[in-house]
């Protein structure tokens, strides 16, 4: 059995902490919780998150996670804010001021400032007998028992809980709104989900011609049009409709095989009825099929349903939606 280190014990011990704090703050999740939920959801104006120091951090990165779940929101650092930068909060503004002490000489100075603008100030702090817990109108409680450092000092168990129930808070504001998963792709589409739900088959058809051969065609002519169109297959048609698809891997085969290429006609190597998929289906959709039945390439059709192009495994790996 192995014996765990000194530094290993360090940091187990340090993540029960801090997983501990956490789970603390289930404790503080009541009424006062879900009437803050219902003012940010039904507030006209934007939500202002503010904080000083390593709270400062959190207040950054709970803004970005409100703006990219459907909550218009905006970072104040709270030194700045008492030297010009509160002219950010505008009329209809909700303010969360993040501390954990709740006593720091900026937050002391800011909390009135807002307070005396009219606007509504939400407290998430650590210690409830704080200058700020005063001062707030709503309360978001992250009093933490312990910080994880070995001194009790540096923000390390308080910053996390403060992380946490911001989450919980953007989570359940996502829930008031109905925020789906489209709604978070729209606002990430440059990301894999973005791509996921909106990228359609028709846009991973390359832009050349479509690689395809007559149904009498030989052989050797569909290996030509397969190495030009670098597909990995050509569409077999016949008066203009598609007939089958002949893939690389039919090819070799054949050739595996020992087959004569110059005895060999397409209909007697090429697939029929070959997978398609309408070009207006999800590239997602598509690679689910190809992986359902083993394929690398899919048929894409058009709305008549008529051929118009192929599309291989590689085109939506490529693109980024995996």
């Amino acid at each position: 059995m192995e014996v765990q280190s000194k530094i290993q014990s360090l940091a187990i011990k340090t993540l029960k902490l801090e997983a501990e704090s956490v789970l603390q703050l289930t404790e503080f999740i009541d009424n006062q919780f879900e009437s803050i939920v219902d003012l940010i959801h039904q507030s006209n104006g934007r939500l202002v998150v503010t904080g000083i120091g390593k709270s400062a951090n959190i207040a950054q990165k709970m803004v970005a996670t409100f703006n990219s779940t459907g909550t218009p929101s905006m970072f104040m650092h709270a030194a700045d804010a008492i030297h010009g930068d509160l002219g950010i909060v505008q009329k209809d503004d909700i303010v969360i001021c993040i501390s954990k002490s709740g006593n720091s000489p900026e937050i002391k100075v800011l909390a009135p400032l807002v307070k005396s603008m009219g606007n509504v100030l939400i407290g998430m702090v650590g210690n409830l007998g704080s200058d700020l817990a005063a001062k707030s109108d709503f309360i978001l409680n992250t009093t933490v028992r312990k910080e994880a450092c070995p001194n009790n000092l540096a923000p390390t168990s308080s910053t996390t809980a403060q992380l946490a129930m911001g989450d919980a808070l953007a989570v359940c504001l996502m829930e008031k709104r109905g925020f789906s998963d489209r709604d978070f792709a729209r606002y990430h589409p440059g990301g894999a989900l973005g791509k996921r739900l909106f990228v359609k088959m028709s846009d991973l058809l390359p832009a050349e011609k479509a690689p395809a051969v007559d149904v009498s065609a030989s052989i050797q002519e569909a290996i030509v049009e397969i190495s030009a169109k670098r597909q990995g297959a050509t569409a077999v048609i016949e008066s203009g409709n598609l007939l089958g698809i002949v893939t690389d891997g039919d090819l070799r085969r054949m050739l595996h095989a020992g087959k004569n290429m110059s005895e060999l006609s397409l209909v007697e190597i090429m697939t029929r009825s070959p997978k398609s998929i309408s070009g207006d289906e999800l590239a997602v959709v598509g690679f689910e099929l190809m992986e359902k039945h083993s394929i690398t390439q899919l048929i894409v059709t058009d709305e008549q349903g008529k051929y118009s192009g192929i599309v291989h495994l590689h085109d939506i790996l490529r693109e980024g939606i995996f």
